[in-house]
Order: C-alpha cells, then sequence, then structure tokens
C-alpha cells in the first residue's frame, strides 16, 4: 500500500503530533534499555530540521485507562533529553493552548495517553481531542499499529498523515521481504508452539519457496509424520493442522525443511549430557529424551538450502537457545545467514518473540538487513492481516 512519509508533508511551522512507542523497561527510577528512544530519534529531528514541532504521544504499561503515578512517561525524560541532545517539556495535561505557547525549536512528550480510557477504546471523541492538539500527524510507532487505538489510528484519519523515519523502515523492508520479495524467498520459524503460529504458517507457505521449521514447533510435525519424541516439548492436539500445513505447502510449492537430527537431553538445563540422533518419522526415543535443538545435519541442510535463495525472513529460535549447547543450530543458521547478506546475496529481515535475542546472541544482528523489535505487529503483518495503524496512513 502506499503511505506518505516527512519528506511529502510541509512541516515549517506545524505542531506534528508524532505516535513514538518509549515503552521501554525501568529499574528503580531509571531507563535500562534505550533502544526504542534511540530509535525515534531520526524523526524528532527531522521535524525539528524541516521547522516543525514534535509533540510525542506514547503510551507506559498498561494503566487501563486509570491515572497510575509508576506508569508516569516522566519517567523517560531524561532518557529523551540525553538522546535528542536538548530539553524536553513534558506534558502532563495536554491542553491546545499548552502546544501552542511552545517557542519554535521545541520537543513535547504528552502524558501516557493510556491514562486516558478512551485510548484502547479508540474513543472519537478522544481521536478529535487528540486532533485539536497539533497540525499534521506522523505515526513512528509500528509496534503499537496493530492496536487501533485513538493514538494510532483515530486521529490518523482526522489529520493529514504520515509515517515517521522508524515506521517508513519497517514497512519498506516488510514489504520487500513479504510483498514484492526477491525470489526465492524462505523463511525460518521457530520457538516454541504451533497453536501460536497457525495464522502465520498458512499464510507464508503459500508465499514462499523454502520454510525451515525449528525448536519445539518442528517436534509437532515430526511428531505428525509419526515419530515418537519421548518427553521432547510437542502439541499432540496439532498434529493435524500440521499434516495440514505441509499438504498445503506441498501444494504451492513450498519446500517445507524438518530437522534431520537432534540434539537429545535426558535434563533441560545448561550442559546437560546429550547425543546426536537422527530424526525423521520412524524415530523412537526413550520417555524421558527430549529433543532440544537442530544437530549439525540440520544445519548443514539449512546452509545448503539458503544457499539459492535471495530474501530471508526470520522469526523464532532453532532450539532452546537460552541453554548451551542447545543453541548452535540457531547460531549457526544466523551466522550463515549474516555471512551472506553481509556479502551481498541475501535480503535478510527478522523479528517477533525471542527472536531479537535469538540473533543478538548469536552476534547476527548487526548484519541482517533488518530486524523489527515490533513483536505483535510484526507477526500479524507475516500473518497477511491488516494493521490499523497501517492502514489509516493510506
Amino acid at each position: 500500500m502506499a503511505w506518505k512519509t516527512l519528506d511529502d508533508m510541509d512541516l515549517s511551522g506545524k505542531k506534528v503530533l508524532v505516535r513514538v512507542d518509549i515503552n521501554v523497561p525501568v529499574e528503580d527510577g531509571r531507563v535500562t534499555d534505550t533502544t526504542r528512544i534511540d530509535r525515534i530519534v531520526p524523526t524528532i529531528r527531522d521535524i525539528l530540521a524541516a521547522g516543525g514541532l514534535p509533540v510525542m504521544l506514547a503510551h507506559f504499561g498498561r494503566p487501563k485507562g486509570k491515572f497510575v503515578p509508576e506508569m508516569s512517561l516522566r519517567v523517560t525524560v531524561p532518557a529523551l533529553e540525553k538522546a535528542l541532545g536538548q530539553e524536553i517539556t513534558f506534558i502532563e495535561r495536554p491542553d491546545a493552548a499548552i502546544i501552542a505557547a511552545l517557542p519554535e525549536g521545541s520537543v513535547a512528550l504528552v502524558e501516557n495517553t493510556r491514562f486516558a480510557a478512551g485510548e484502547e477504546a479508540n474513543d472519537p471523541a478522544m481521536a478529535q481531542f487528540l486532533a485539536s492538539l497539533g497540525d499534521i500527524y506522523c505515526n513512528d510507532a509500528f509496534s503499537a499499529a496493530h492496536r487501533a487505538h485513538a493514538s494510532t489510528e483515530g486521529v490518523a484519519r482526522l489529520l493529514p498523515s504520515c509515517a515517521g523515519r522508524l515506521m517508513q523502515a519497517e514497512l519498506s523492508a516488510l514489504e520487500a521481504a513479504l510483498s514484492s520479495p526477491e525470489r526465492p524467498v524462505g523463511a525460518v520459524v521457530g520457538g516454541a508452539k504451533v497453536s501460536t503460529k497457525i495464522a502465520l504458517l498458512e499464510n507464508l507457505v503459500g508465499r514462499l519457496d523454502l520454510l525451515v521449521i525449528g525448536g519445539g514447533m518442528a517436534n509437532t510435525f515430526l511428531a505428525a509424520q509419526g515419530a515418537e519424541l519421548g518427553a521432547s516439548l510437542q502439541e499432540p492436539d496439532y498434529l493435524v493442522t500440521a499434516r495440514a500445513i505441509m499438504a498445503q505447502a506441498e501444494k504451492s510449492g513450498c519446500r517445507v525443511l524438518l530437522p534431520v537430527d537432534g540434539l537429545v537431553a535426558r535434563a533441560f538445563e545448561a550442559g546437560a549430557d546429550h547425543e546426536v540422533v537422527a530424526l525423521g518419522p520412524d524415530t523412537v526415543l526413550d520417555d524421558d529424551q527430549m529433543v532440544l535443538d537442530a544437530g549439525p545435519e540440520s544445519v548443514k541442510a539449512v546452509a545448503a538450502a539458503f544457499e539459492d535463495l535471495k530474501t530471508l525472513i526470520w522469526n523464532g529460535p532453532m532450539g532452546a537457545f537460552e541453554i548451551p549447547p542447545f543453541d548452535q543450530a540457531t547460531n549457526a543458521a544466523a551466522a550463515d545467514a549474516a555471512a551472506r547478506t553481509r556479502a551481498g546475496t541475501l535480503i535478510s529481515v527478522a523479528g517477533g518473540g525471542d527472536t531479537v535475542a535469538a540473533l543478538n546472541q548469536a552476534g547476527a544482528s548487526d548484519d541482517f538487513t533488518y530486524i523489527s523489535t515490533a513483536g505483535g505487529a510484526f507477526l500479524e503483518w507475516m500473518e497477511g492481516k491488516t494493521l490499523p495503524g497501517v492502514a489509516a496512513l493510506g
């Protein structure tokens, strides 16, 4: 879909409502991870450079429409000021007159939008109130774009609207990966449960040339083929679903790659004694044995499959990456994808759930083409759903 960016707007002398995601971790009254704050800096600086006055709208926690002191956005002000290199005007009770009186070059932050009951209800009256505070609306919070809230969807339909730099980069990366990818295109989908990713898998198999399934999800698919995997994480209630997804993939010409071997242990703990066991329809493990990672032959098969790809989407780890040595498959496959991206032969886009943590641990994040921290919005986009906050910009 087409959407406007900051470059399409006349910002000079305008109050620009900027929906940002600064729902950051805080300990002892201090922001402990400024990643989300750092990512909005280009948008705020570009608005200032164009003569606009940014008025940031954001949520923090889940106050459920009530004032909760420990969920005040005031705690983010020092980190914002450090990132932007200038003073931030914190507005506890937003009012059009207060904002109109701000001097040129100011940056303002409005208190937690979720303190108002109308926010999550997408109340038209709240959307109208927010619209009265500015001249232009800019959404730079893709991570909140799957929510139809007053500050993400309602107000966007009442003012000239555009995507901020972070939203622009996110949408461009996702469209390049799924809407109009360079082919062949593949995906790594891992994690614990098939049940949480049915819609994702059903949407992807009709669009991909290759689907690599890892983690506990792979156990369910192997069990659907007849494997008996002992105490391994698996979902017996979803064997029929797994078989249906594999049939759909075969019909649409998508190759499904499951582990052909795995690291098997009797204890779910770091450094547990383990062995490499071949995996397939005829595999039978002891009742107390668990598949905790894909094995070396599986890693080789994934690397060989990656050779043919031009585009790769990654969602979820391939094993119990939090506890060595069961991080080996995730680390190896991530390093391979990163190397191909670095060499310019692969476009790689990743996001959702534990993906960012897994790729960071593998030391691969910096070389991927794009890594989304959007979580739910990333997954819903990959599932083929319309995101209200994005649709409102069209």
